[in-house]
This record gives structure tokens, C-alpha cells and sequence, in this order.
């Protein structure tokens, strides 16, 4: 993954592990999504979730 940056993704996760589960979820629930309305988009769903993660439209939530 060269862009966005892993360190840039690490800073809005706290660390590698939360930032693993965020976008893994982030591209289940696209992939859903895409399922349900067939519509198809040449971008991957993991491609995509990273960029919404850096652009800052996901944010990674921490609940006890």
C-alpha cells in the first residue's frame, strides 16, 4: 500500500492492529453495500476504505 501512507493511516488508528480492524470492516460493509445496490465500481474495497480513513470520512471509534 503506497498511498495513502501506512505512518499517516497509523496516526488516525493509534496502531497497527485498530488500524487493521478499521479498514477490514470499512471493506466488508462497502463490499455489502455493493452487493445490495449492483452497482460496480472499479476501485477495491480496501483501496477505498484507506482513503476514506485518511480524508478523515471514517473515523476509528474507541468503546470500552
Amino acid at each position: 500500500m503506497i498511498v495513502p501512507p501506512i505512518d499517516q493511516l497509523l496516526d488516525k488508528a493509534g496502531c497497527k492492529y485498530a488500524l487493521v480492524c478499521l479498514i477490514a470492516k470499512r471493506a466488508r460493509f462497502l463490499l455489502d453495500k455493493r452487493n445490495e445496490s449492483m452497482s460496480q465500481t472499479s476501485a477495491r474495497a480496501v483501496s477505498t476504505a484507506s482513503s476514506e480513513i485518511h480524508r478523515g470520512d471514517v473515523v476509528a471509534r474507541m468503546d470500552a
